[in-house]
């Protein structure tokens, strides 16, 4: 396999300043020019590959070194030991935006960018309207930037680093872009990438995107690797270690022997494929894995979709609804919830999901926080549903005044 990007024993140390204590001016000047300095190392042997057409998640709490990595790999900064090799064209959606000139229009911006990448005029040329397209921002491609709005603004940055087409793609929160309907063609857009073989970099605290999207992935802790592994994995070490636990189970510790669990809960598409974005009024269809180690009978299955920002439960799935008896046997055990039409507004949800034995007084297995949907649709609606109506006016003619 080509590996397209490399990070090899790679460390990042930054030189911090101390405390200064200041005197006369004639003891300050000294002090001023040697304040005392310590050693803060941001990366500490860091080592990864990423293959060709890969997508690879780094994920880590705030202050764990994961924007250091993404400076490191697009070249903002240097490594202080260690080496990087990353082979094809780079675009990096780290902060957005940053490389616009506030003096240039959208238009001009859009060319700039596309000469850094080492694309032509005429390839750029080629791509504007769907750019323009994209970001919203058709009338206003002749403005300069500095007239822009912080959501125009951002809105087209993302457009052009994923229009140009590059062959290697750094993106860092690039979901909490714009709005909710926006982040849903954010993510449209890079899976898209993904399918047509783009290298990925993502970042993100949205751990539903990182299972769903990435192959591999590791956790940055204190400034090294403390998982890697498969997505999955390394997504529940990361549960792990904000819950206050190691991320990767100790010889001591209980080992989790669970006779029943949800070990994945996939959303797909009308025609079967994996998805994180809907579009309101269509059809989706959520894919459960149970996992057993012993016969359990009727069980019940629950499918339930929150508001992301207020955690609300706005409706649920059973697999009792008409009464059935789900028998779960030793083993794997797939259950499809098939939803027709999604009645849900344009908007950022979570999906989760239990499952209750009937002889058991609460849920012997749970999934919750690393599924996200992502809704967009043509109208906007106030609320959280789309209830299905129409509506008819009559009209009774009054005498005029005399």
């Amino acid at each position: 396999m080509v590996v397209d990007l490399r990070c090899d024993r790679v460390s990042k140390r930054y030189r911090v300043p101390g405390p200064r204590r200041f005197g006369s001016f004639v003891r300050a000047l000294p002090n001023a020019l040697a304040a005392p300095r310590h050693d803060f190392w941001a990366l500490r042997d860091v080592s990864f590959d990423v293959t060709r057409g890969e997508a690879f998640g780094i994920l880590g709490r705030n202050g764990a070194g994961k924007s250091t990595i993404l400076k490191l790999l697009s070249g903002i900064t240097a490594p202080t030991t260690g080496e990087i090799t990353i082979r094809g064209r780079l675009a990096a959606l780290i902060e957005i935006g940053s490389g616009f000139h506030p003096e240039l229009t959208g238009r001009e911006n859009s060319y700039l960018s596309g000469s850094i990448l080492g694309l032509r005029r005429r390839e750029i040329t080629e791509r504007l309207p769907s750019i323009a397209e994209f970001a919203g921002v058709e009338p206003f491609m002749d403005m300069p930037v500095k007239f822009y709005s912080s959501g125009m603004y951002v809105r087209l940055g993302f457009a052009i680093a994923v229009h140009l087409e590059p062959e290697v793609l750094l993106v860092d929160e690039v979901l909490a872009v714009g709005d909710a309907e926006f982040q849903a063609r954010c993510l449209r857009r890079i899976e898209e990438l993904k399918r047509r073989g783009v290298t990925m970099i993502f970042v993100s605290h949205d751990l539903g995107a990182v299972e769903q999207i990435c192959d591999r992935a590791v956790l940055i802790e204190r400034g090294t690797i403390a998982a890697s592994g498969s997505a999955r994995e390394v997504v529940t070490a990361y549960q792990r270690l904000t819950a206050g636990l190691e991320p990767i189970p100790t010889a001591s510790e209980a080992v989790d022997d669970s006779a029943l669990q949800i070990t994945a809960l996939t959303l797909l598409t009308a025609e079967g494929r994996a998805t994180l974005t809907a579009t309101a009024g269509q059809p989706l269809v959520a894919k459960l894995v149970l996992s057993a180690t012993a016969v359990y009978d009727d069980v019940e299955i629950c499918l339930a979709f929150y508001d992301l920002e207020r955690g609300t439960l706005l409706a649920e799935c059973t697999s009792r609804r008409a009464g059935e008896r789900l028998t779960v046997v030793p083993g794997e055990t797939t259950i499809e919830f098939v939803i027709p039409q999604l009645l849900f507004a344009p908007g950022v949800y979570t999906v989760g999901a239990t499952a209750t034995p009937a002889q058991s007084a609460r849920p012997l297995a749970w999934r919750f926080g690393r599924t996200t949907l992502y809704i967009e649709g043509n109208e906007p609606r106030r609320g959280n549903f789309l209830l299905p109506y129409h509506w008819h006016v009559s009209t009774t003619l009054s005498p005029l005044p005399s």
